[in-house]
């Protein structure tokens, strides 16, 4: 087991809220735009375990560190979604049933994603794993600056304590994905042909695939438009160019810029 793995798996955790007084928000509620993203943020974490299922369909299965990480990483992706669900609670809404209505409403689309990690993963073959770790990272990275700028533009104490906490525990789901995908795309010429590839035709920002448009298209610009969320963007892909085979594909503010407009 890779050392980075065990103290990962030493530190993994339910995500401590135990000293928050969720009730603030009765008293002092979330405006309109950050409940609304709040309200994304918390299904996207609820569809991790749905990813999870897709993944291990694939050739990550056979990886007994990856599928380690993938265990522990979706515990603690439960807990940040039960946290936000503990916000919306405190504004009068039900994540239980934004989740069951989310999964019904997704319908034939949520069927065909293990039939598309399958062929995906019998097409590349090992490369696959290298895909879904650049793909995690990238995910990780954006998630971890959708927080970021929703506190900022919040601008609510408890909020920004609760979401800081989460990411602190995605930035250790960065750096295994990282780790992985650097390493990874290091050693196999194919699978930098082939994750540059996946990139380009199908990476879209976090939950766009399973989000309605419009609440994609608010997100976007809520959290990413003007200097600050430019400046986060353009960092992102900074980190990807320093990727083996990824340099200069602009990705995340290109698909920013397209899903905004």
């Amino acid at each position: 087991m890779p050392t980075d793995l065990a103290a990962y798996q030493d530190r993994a955790a339910r995500l401590d809220t135990a000293d928050l007084d969720f009730t603030e928000f009765e008293r002092r509620p979330l405006n309109d735009d950050a409940l609304r993203c709040l309200r994304y943020m918390h299904d996207v974490e609820n569809h991790t375990v749905c990813y999870l299922r897709d993944l291990l369909l694939t050739a990550a299965h056979k990886d007994p560190a990856i599928t380690s990480f993938l265990t522990f990483w979706n515990f603690e992706e439960f807990w940040h979604g039960e946290a936000i669900a503990s916000v919306l609670a405190a504004h009068g809404e039900n994540g239980a049933e934004r989740v069951s209505a989310m999964r019904h409403r997704l319908g034939w689309k949520d069927r065909m994603g293990p039939l598309a990690h399958l062929t995906g993963s019998a097409l590349a073959g090992e490369s696959f794993i290298a895909i879904h770790m650049t793909w995690g990272a990238i995910n990780e990275w954006s998630t971890q600056a959708g927080y970021a700028r929703l506190a900022a533009r919040a601008q609510h104490p408890l909020l920004s304590e609760l979401l800081h906490r989460i990411m602190r525990q995605e930035g250790r789901h960065i750096e295994f994905y990282a780790s992985e995908a650097r390493e990874r795309l290091e050693a196999d010429p194919r699978a930098r042909r082939l994750t540059r590839f996946a990139l380009k035709r199908f990476w879209k920002p976090v939950g766009a695939t399973v989000m309605p448009s419009p609440e994609v298209r608010f997100l976007i610009r809520y959290l990413f438009e003007g200097a600050d969320g430019q400046a986060m963007t353009r960092r992102i892909d900074r980190r990807i160019d320093r990727l083996p085979g990824l340099r200069g594909l602009a990705l995340v503010d290109s698909a920013v810029k397209s899903t905004a407009a």
